[in-house]
């Protein structure tokens, strides 16, 4: 059996620890070719560019754009039919609803799965420190050792006929951490802040704003973790994690330590409901009214 064909990306650039670890384990059971950001992209979700350029690379090519448009001039742009995408390894964990819509990581996955291409999306957390950051303090073995295993029975169990996307995370301090099969859990907010702080964050901001609309910098804030402001760590704070999040959700699995693997499909579902069918009615019926009247 001829190997399989990977196209390997990331978000957080193509220089990243993370990707090296991983593009050298699948190295030895598929052919893999590297097309990613040429920075940083943390954070960008599925979007796309209309223009980009590139540059060659020993692993195959850097894109001066995001994941979704490596996936997508790689799998339209190049001549090879690949079987699989794989993007990661994520430097910090991609977990909850919220994160999986907002991840780079996962966009490029999601991308691939509207070109037909099925996505392992990979990312590494810390049982203590959350985030892998700085990078070069934390070792990448485990995760890329785990995306390895999960691209060769994914595919020989057919594992992406019922599922697009295989959303993975991974612990880099677990020495032999189990996994489980999760649901992606809801759980976000936003913090409006009318007179921010300058910090690295929110960038300079000079010029307070008041809630009546007065002219000014204002910060969004997302409460991705309870107890926390943006990026801070949920593992250092005193919430009750696992009292809040139950078992067999991708935030459960962080907070025990195991490898969260969750299933996802593109597009979304529809959703059917009597009463949306009674609001186009209702629409039409006083439309037909309407023109009934003259009106």
């Amino acid at each position: 059996m001829a190997e399989p064909q990977v196209l390997l990306t990331n978000d957080d650039g193509i220089d990243a620890p993370g990707l090296a670890s991983v593009y050298e384990e699948l190295s030895a059971i598929a052919e893999v070719t590297v097309v990613a950001p040429s920075e940083n992209q943390s954070g960008v979700g599925r979007t796309r560019s209309h223009r980009t350029v590139r540059e060659s690379h020993p692993w195959g090519y850097a894109l001066a754009g995001t994941p979704a448009d490596c996936v997508a001039y790689g799998l339209r742009g190049l001549e090879t039919e690949f079987d699989l995408v794989v993007s990661g390894c994520n430097h910090g964990p991609n977990a909850g609803n919220y994160l999986v819509g907002r991840s780079g990581t996962v966009g490029a996955c999601i991308e691939a799965a509207f070109l037909g291409t099925p996505g392992v999306a990979v990312s590494a957390y810390h049982g203590e420190d959350f985030f892998v950051s700085p990078p070069a303090s934390y070792d990448f073995d485990r995760p890329a050792r785990v995306t390895r295993e999960v691209v060769v029975r994914a595919l020989s169990e057919a594992a992406f006929d019922s599922a697009d996307i295989l959303n993975v995370n991974v612990p880099v301090d677990v020495a032999d951490p189990p996994m489980r099969l999760t649901d992606p859990h809801h759980d976000y907010d936003l913090v409006v802040d009318h007179e921010p702080a300058a910090d690295a964050e929110d960038g300079d901001a000079s010029t307070a704003v008041g809630a009546d609309g007065d002219t000014g910098d204002i910060a969004l804030r997302d409460v991705v973790w309870p107890e926390t402001v943006g990026w801070e760590n949920p593992f250092g704070t005193d919430a009750a994690l696992d009292e809040r999040y139950p078992v067999g959700s991708d935030r459960r699995a962080l907070v025990d330590g195991e490898i969260s693997v969750s299933p996802l499909s593109v597009p979304v579902s529809e959703v059917s409901d009597p009463t949306l069918d009674a609001l186009v009615a209702g629409f039409n019926e006083n439309e037909a009214a309407r023109r009934a009247g003259g009106n």
